[in-house]
């Protein structure tokens, strides 16, 4: 390896982080919670609002750092695509939730999420442990949010 290509690998997982966290940002804020959401009935255990962001953006910067390693390690890997899909389901979910109104087409989009989730970890052990540790945070708050968005979509 280069001292060139040694130097270029925090500005390119930069880039990657910066990436994944602006697309999600704007995701977000284009389906921004309103008073459909806010009219619903949420189970007791419902965090409140502004748990949310600082959640979701470390999560972001630790999938973006995930996928790099990934990316670098086994661009045309099995966990590279399986790092696709999930991000892809990812941003997919806001959309269905709330833009539109949709908290079981959201359960059904993050039930596959999470299988994508666990499907990753499996896989991206095989080229990089830390990329696979770094998901375990998501999993958590992913299977979190999955009982929270089923005990919202039943309770409506």
């Amino acid at each position: 390896m280069t001292d060139n290509t040694r130097d270029a690998r925090p500005i390119a997982a930069a880039l990657f982080i910066i990436a994944v966290v602006a697309i999600s940002m704007l995701i977000g804020y284009i389906t921004q919670p309103g008073p459909w959401y806010a009219s619903l009935a949420k189970p007791s255990f419902n965090p409140p609002g502004w748990v949310f962001g600082p959640v979701w953006t470390v999560l972001y910067m630790l999938i973006a750092l995930a996928g790099w390693r990934i990316w670098r390690a086994a661009p045309s890997s099995t966990a590279m695509w399986l790092w696709i899909a999930q991000m892809i389901l990812n941003w997919f979910w806001s959309p269905a939730f709330f833009g539109l109104n949709a908290p079981w087409l959201a359960f059904a989009l993050i039930v596959c999420m999470l299988a994508t989730i666990v499907a990753f970890i499996v896989q991206a052990r095989k080229y990089d442990r830390l990329a696979a540790a770094l998901f375990v945070p998501y999993l958590a708050w992913v299977s979190f949010a999955t009982v929270l968005n089923g005990s919202i979509a039943a309770m409506n």
